[in-house]
């Protein structure tokens, strides 16, 4: 992990932080700046998608309930990842929350929370679990922030969730899993993630490595970067980053394979 760490304080500029969680260990193996506040842009979809989770779990909505007048954002990417959507007015809840994870949608994003209450209610919902995470309806808002520590354990709630309770969460993992931000070096399969950005900021959260082993959870972000449209550096490095982690996740694989054979 140390390798990753060197790599991010590579950026001279601005400030980074990030988190690493081994379910192996069951606990956090690497973090910098945890009490980093970021601007969490579209990453924020993940925390309105577990809000609705938990809508749905407390039983105030259905996964099968239809949310209308669904317009897709015609800048997103939805129209290769979901091609059957198109045209569509219509969509049940469950598949709403997906394609909002999936295609950074916020025209989807604002029918599901207008649908499950409002703005409002939606950001005092993700404010009992977690205080520091706030939404805002424009997610490209300063305003629209939360805590690395935070996300993190967001994250870990969802994918905890789905062990137990995978019929619950199937539609914010399926987003994860099907949004394209792929990494050249990194299997698409094995790198399940939402990022966002601003001109000056970049957020990365998610699931490195098979569901069905030991995944690394982390969450990463920059801030008060040079501006990205015209300085790809800090972009590069956080890249690097990613595959050095993605090269600690099969040293741990191979590390926990070694131990299997000599334990039988």
């Amino acid at each position: 992990m140390e390798k990753v760490l060197e790599k991010l304080e590579q950026l001279e500029l601005g400030e980074v932080g990030i988190i690493i969680y081994s379910q192996v260990k069951q606990d956090i193996v690497l973090s910098l700046n945890k009490g980093l506040v970021v601007p969490l842009a579209s990453a924020a979809k993940v925390a309105i998608a577990f809000c609705i989770a938990k809508l749905v779990e407390e039983r105030h909505y259905k996964w099968t309930d239809i949310v209308e007048d669904i317009i897709l954002n015609p800048k997103e990417d939805s129209h290769e990842v979901y091609p059957h959507f198109q045209n569509r007015e219509n969509l049940a809840l469950q598949d709403a929350v997906e394609v909002m994870i999936a295609c950074h949608d916020s025209f989807v994003a604002e029918r599901i929370v207008q649908f499950c209450g409002g703005w409002e209610m939606i950001n005092n919902k993700i404010k009992s679990y977690f205080k520091n995470i706030n939404i805002t309806q424009n997610p490209r808002d300063l305003d629209n922030n939360g805590e690395l520590s935070e996300m993190l354990e967001l994250l870990r709630l969802i994918n905890q969730g789905y062990k137990t309770d995978p019929d619950l969460w199937i539609p914010v993992i399926n987003g994860l899993v099907r949004q394209r931000g792929d990494i050249e070096g990194i299997p698409s399969h094995l790198l399940n993630h939402m990022t966002g950005g601003l001109n000056n900021v970049v957020v990365d959260i998610g699931i490195m490595g098979e569901f069905s082993k030991n995944p690394l959870l982390f969450v990463l972000g920059a801030k008060e970067l040079p501006n990205r449209f015209k300085e790809k550096l800090a972009d590069e490095i956080i890249i690097d980053a990613m595959k050095l982690l993605y090269i600690e996740y099969c040293n741990q694989e191979v590390e926990l394979e070694k131990e299997s054979l000599s334990n039988s």
